[in-house]
């Protein structure tokens, strides 16, 4: 384990999973059950094993079913704090939208509710705190969209072809990256706002601010569609 603890994850759960129904007609994507649980809870076993001490969660689509799941507010003593988005407000806006809960963090480790892996968080953390950056990627270099590109040493340079970097390797983004709460500073209250658009509006100023690192050890698996659903479903983690 990483000497470098960070203490809360923001996991975002707050997606309609438009793509996943009628499955998610009345429950949030995060809660669909795989292996006889709910997705979410691998997220939050994984981690727990980095040293995690305390969940964010926000919710937008049927949020009473979070209470429902965790009634006791917590998963294996881990306490979770759900802040609810009456305006679904992407990823940006979501975490702006929990600036409030984090003012006692450095940073934090956000985490996407509809991924399952198993790869390797601590040397992610540890790359952040070599590269020195606002904001450091979790990167696989196989995948079914790789729309980040990463520099000879550990800098994101471009982001969906908008700055014309290719740099070193293309690179799938794994859905889960250490953020600097400094970094929120950037980031607009109540605007509807995918995370992508302010890291390139950052590389742009500091090539140095958006680190990355590839880490294909461990499955990946990204629930976007009934059949990668199912599929999954049918396996054992």
């Amino acid at each position: 384990m990483s000497s470098k603890i960070i203490r809360t994850a923001f996991i975002l759960g707050a997606g309609l999973g438009t793509r996943l129904r009628p499955l998610t007609e009345y429950m949030p994507k995060p809660l669909l059950p795989i292996g006889g649980r709910p997705m979410i809870t691998y997220a939050m076993e994984h981690l727990q094993a980095v040293g995690i001490q305390k969940f964010i969660i926000n919710t937008h689509h049927c949020p009473e079913k979070y209470a429902e799941v965790f009634p006791d507010g917590n998963w294996q003593g881990i306490p979770i704090t759900f802040r609810h988005e009456p305006l679904l407000l992407d990823t940006a806006g979501g975490i702006k939208n929990i600036e409030d809960l984090i003012t006692q963090d450095k940073r934090i480790l956000v985490y996407n509710g509809d991924i399952i892996t198993n790869l390797p968080i601590a040397p992610l953390i540890d790359r952040h705190f070599e590269l020195k950056t606002e904001v450091t990627l979790a990167l696989r270099s196989h995948g079914p969209l790789l729309n980040v590109n990463i520099d000879s040493r550990g800098f994101i340079c471009d982001m969906r072809d908008r700055l014309h970097n290719p740099g070193v390797q293309r690179c799938l983004f794994a859905g889960i990256y250490v953020v600097e709460t400094n970094f929120l500073r950037q980031l607009t209250a109540g605007k509807i706002e995918s995370i992508v658009l302010p890291l390139i509006e950052s590389i742009q100023q500091n090539p140095r601010s958006v680190g990355g690192m590839v880490i294909d050890e461990g499955f990946w698996y990204d629930l976007g569609t009934i059949e990668e659903y199912n599929k999954l479903r049918e396996q054992s983690l």
